[in-house]
């Protein structure tokens, strides 16, 4: 069946280099991501993520302090540099003046 939704330009990008990494057809993405999304629990609230802390360190690197149960701390280097890599190609991308 087709329907059309109104997203945020952001939110069909993400979707549309999902789509490129995993080498599938966007609509299958969008289509698993909906399930997915349709079979956790109902909630009627977004939770709110906590801001992480940046401090400047004397030598002047900086350091960003986040809650304890942040996602990256559950994440492994492979997962972490692969996401990396991910934020890395859309921005080569966008500075390119390629939509995706």
């Amino acid at each position: 069946m087709k329907t059309t939704f109104d997203l945020p330009p952001d939110l069909v990008r993400a979707l549309k280099l999902r789509a490129v990494h995993e080498g599938r057809k966007l609509k299958d993405v969008a289509a698993d991501l909906l399930e997915r999304g349709l079979a956790g629990p109902e909630t009627d609230a977004k939770p709110k993520l906590a801001q992480p802390k940046i401090e400047i360190q004397s030598n002047g690197l900086p350091v960003v302090r986040c809650a304890a149960n942040a996602p990256a701390k559950r994440m492994t280097a492979d997962e972490l540099l692969a996401l990396e890599r991910e934020a890395l190609a859309q921005e080569d991308l966008q500075r390119l003046g390629h939509a995706l």
